[in-house]
């Protein structure tokens, strides 16, 4: 309980600060707002009176991208680390009494408190106001879309925790490998587009990957138009297999931190 005390106050620190430390957060949410309504726009304009593929309505496919923005920072897990590396802070995580990976989750956390709040909320009671049903597709939606959902960060943190060790061990720059995370991630996971709607295919094959694992499995859960078991199994698997590599990565690498500051 103790240990779990800590992360939660770590938590409830970087809640407080989200404000502080980014003056600018309303603009950031003003914009995130703006890539919804655009994506809403141009999904009903392209694809008002068409299929849109063999499981995915217009109706589903609108749901899907609200639910995306909705859940935007679960479904693409992202912490400090990254800019730890690249200032040379990291090393003062090796000097608190917590779990050096679990602090940078811990504070993850607590701007999620903070979006979800801020953000996350409104744009849910205001989903009617843009033509969307917020709700999931039925009651089996419902129970098990908070499952994969808490599956996708588990993932989602795993593939953190393997890219920031992949970083210490190139010795290379940060940001660059980041920026190819970035750009797998919005390929591969389908939450900006959904996977069935690739061409030749492609979804089927992506699916199985552990991006997909991340966004587009809790996504179809929610809309009904992916069979439920076996997209969680895909998950589980991930979970398991994607946590295991990254915690044998980064105690192969974490002594190298040495050139980044640490």
């Amino acid at each position: 309980m103790k240990t779990l005390t800590k992360y939660w106050h770590t938590a409830l620190l970087s809640a407080a600060g989200q404000v502080g430390d980014n003056p600018l957060f309303a603009l950031d949410y003003l914009l995130r707002l703006l890539r919804v309504g655009v994506l809403l726009g141009l999904w009903q304009v392209l694809l008002q009176g068409k299929p849109t593929g063999v499981e995915l309505s217009l109706g589903q496919l609108l749901t899907y991208t609200l639910v995306a923005e909705i859940f935007r920072e679960q479904l693409n897990c992202r912490t400090q680390l990254q800019y730890a590396l690249w200032e040379g802070s990291v090393g003062s995580y090796f000097l608190r009494p917590m779990s050096v990976f679990g602090q940078f989750a811990a504070r993850m956390g607590g701007e999620w408190l903070f979006g979800l709040a801020c953000f996350s909320l409104p744009l849910a009671l205001a989903a009617p106001l843009l033509g969307v049903n917020p709700l999931p597709a039925n009651a089996r939606a419902a129970l098990l879309f908070p499952l994969s959902l808490g599956l996708a960060v588990a993932v989602g943190l795993a593939l953190e925790l393997f890219f920031g060790a992949l970083v210490v061990r190139l010795e290379h720059n940060v940001y660059n490998a980041y920026r190819l995370r970035d750009a797998l991630t919005v390929l591969l996971s389908g939450a900006l587009i959904p996977l069935e709607l690739l061409p030749w295919d492609l979804g089927r094959f992506i699916g199985w990957l552990p991006f997909a694992a991340t966004a587009s499995a809790p996504l179809r859960i929610y809309v009904g138009s992916g069979d439920a078991g076996p997209l969680l199994w895909c998950q589980a698997f991930w979970a398991v297999i994607s946590w295991i590599l990254a915690r044998w990565f980064w105690r192969l690498n974490r002594e190298r931190l040495v050139i980044h500051g640490g």
